[in-house]
This record gives structure tokens, sequence and C-alpha cells, in this order.
């Protein structure tokens, strides 16, 4: 059973104005956020220690950052994670010697030990589930990694399609596979959700799923451009489109179930990275379906771009003839 008849005629070129200038509109809003905002770094990136404590009663978070700060920690950060006895506190880095390298005295003052004894008290005693130590250079390297990553895989997907279909669609399916990294990035912009590799990973999937969708729009595209041949580039989008909605729809709404569950029961340490992925989903879908053909139409798809050079030759000047 289909979620959408294959004969739907719903006019999604007839809006393609609407749906590019409200993408733009966000892709705009998301640039400012990223730049005067910026991410939230999480100890991924920044370098630092996180520590995990499980108290045997609920926490008090704001009398445990008291006691960081009077024992010396600077800008402790202390949260709660799944129950109330759950606490994850981060730090930042130790300063640093004049040779570059971080203290070892404090080094040795941030070790998960150390810091359990000062969050701890008599009546609520509590053990060290996780302790981890980043420093801030590899926090760096991470982030430009990050970076490279990204750029690697849009270059993959533009070789990719190009091969596969015409540049034309290689272009179209990796501005709307980047319009919508672009709008998954500015929404940890303006909310300030901790951004760690988690969520960078979800990022990545994100222009995995997005470009997926799009190429399985685009596939029915090329049928029908050599199946239709009499009908406008707008009627063959059209067309293409309302032929691939009920198998978009139903396979996005099954992705986000299933990083719903991720968010829900995945646990502090996924839910970043389960946030992205919804996000991505969501913007992924009505992008492959709103934005990557209108685009294609903008840049003057037609059929002569899915032929071989002499073939689609021969059929423009059968076509320039009275």
């Amino acid at each position: 059973m289909e979620l959408f008849p294959s004969n739907t005629k719903i006019n999604f070129m007839g809006t393609r104005y609407i749906t590019v200038g409200i993408f733009v509109l966000m892709m705009l809003v998301s640039v400012v956020a990223l730049s005067t905002k910026g991410f939230n770094y999480a100890l991924d990136f920044t370098g630092g220690t996180l520590v995990e404590i499980e108290f045997e009663k609920p926490a008090n978070v704001e009398e445990i950052r008291s006691r960081l700060d009077a024992a010396g920690y600077d800008s402790p950060v202390v949260q709660t994670f799944g129950s109330g006895n759950d606490i994850v506190i981060r730090l930042q880095p130790p300063e640093m010697e004049e040779g570059g390298s971080p203290q070892d005295a404090d080094n040795t003052a941030q070790s998960g030990m150390a810091i359990l004894e000062v969050a701890q008290t008599p009546d609520n005693p509590g053990q060290v589930i996780r302790s981890d130590f980043v420093g801030p250079q590899i926090g760096n390297e991470l982030a430009l990694n990050g970076v490279y990553a990204t750029i690697f895989v849009a270059l993959g997907f533009l070789a990719y399609i190009a091969i596969r279909f015409e540049f034309k669609f290689a272009i179209a399916a990796v501005l709307a596979t980047l319009a919508d990294v672009l709008v998954v990035c500015g929404w940890f912009a303006i909310t300030q959700h901790e951004f760690d590799l988690t969520v960078l990973a979800g990022i990545l999937s994100v222009m995995g799923f997005s470009i997926n969708d799009t190429i399985v729009v685009f596939d029915r595209v090329r049928e029908n451009f050599r199946l239709l041949n009499k009908l406008e580039p707008k009627e063959v989008l059209n067309r293409s489109i309302n032929q691939t909605l009920s198998r978009t729809i139903i396979t996005s709404f099954v992705a986000f179930l299933t990083v719903l569950a991720l968010y829900v029961y995945g646990g502090h340490s996924l839910k970043g990275m389960a946030e992205s992925q919804m996000i991505g989903v969501v913007i992924g879908t009505l992008s492959s379906i709103l934005l990557a053909c209108p685009i294609l139409l903008l840049l003057g798809v037609t059929k002569q771009d899915l032929m071989p050079k002499a073939k689609a030759d021969v059929e423009a000047e059968l076509a320039r003839r009275p």
C-alpha cells in the first residue's frame, strides 16, 4: 500500500521559488548564528577533563559546582544526565607551562578520583564511571579533521553523481546536501547545544542520508526524461517527485523513529548525535523534495544532458529545424 499514489499531481515546481526562498532564509539564519554565536564545543574539541560520577542519592548540582569552585577548579560545568544520581563534570584544560606542556600537578589534580573527593559528601558518596582528559592540541586536530572529512565527503558525492548522472545533477545534489548540513549546524549554533564528535558523526551520516534520498528522485528523473521526452522539464521533474514521494516519506519516517529511539534511550553520550540525525532526516527529506529538483530546473536541465554527446547534438539539430 502506497502512502501517496504514484499518479499524485502535487505541483512542487509551481512553488519552487517559495521553497527555495525558505531554504535560502534558513541558510542565512544559520550563517549568521555560526558567525555570531558559533558552536558550544565539547571537550572533544576544546580539550580538558570530563568525569562522570554516579552518586548513591540524587546530587545537588549547584552545591557540587560551588565545592569545585572553592577547591580551585576554574569554571566547572556540572550537569545531570540520566537520573539525578548521575553527574557529568567538565573542566577546562590545565594551564600550560612555559615549555607548552600541561603541568603534571594540574593533570593529577584533574584526575577522576581527585574530582570525586571534592564532589562527594560523607552522606552521599559516589563512584567514578568515566574519566577522560583531552589536550588542547588534540582538540584542535579533531576539529580540523572534521572539516577535512566534510569536504572529502562533499567532493566524493560530487564525483560519484557526475559520473552516474551528469554534472548538473551533481551540482544540484551537492548544493542541496550542503544546505542540509548548514541548517543542522545552524541549529546547534542557535540552541548552543553541545557540539562533540558524536554530533559531527551524526552530521556526516545526515549527508549520506540526504544524498541517498536525492539520488532516488534523480533516478526517476532520468527514467522519465527518456520515457516522457515530449514533456517540458518542469513537468518531468514534477512527475518524478510525485512518483517517489511515498517511498521518500515512508523511508524518512522509519529513519526518524530509529534515531528518536536513540535520542530517548541512548543515554547522554549519544543524545547529540541522535539530535543532529533527527533534524537532518527532516531537513534532508524536505530538500530532496523541495530543493534538489528546483535547483536542477534553475540549472536548465534537459533531456540532452542525459544522452551521449553525439546523439544529443543530433536531436538538438533536429529540434532547431522548422
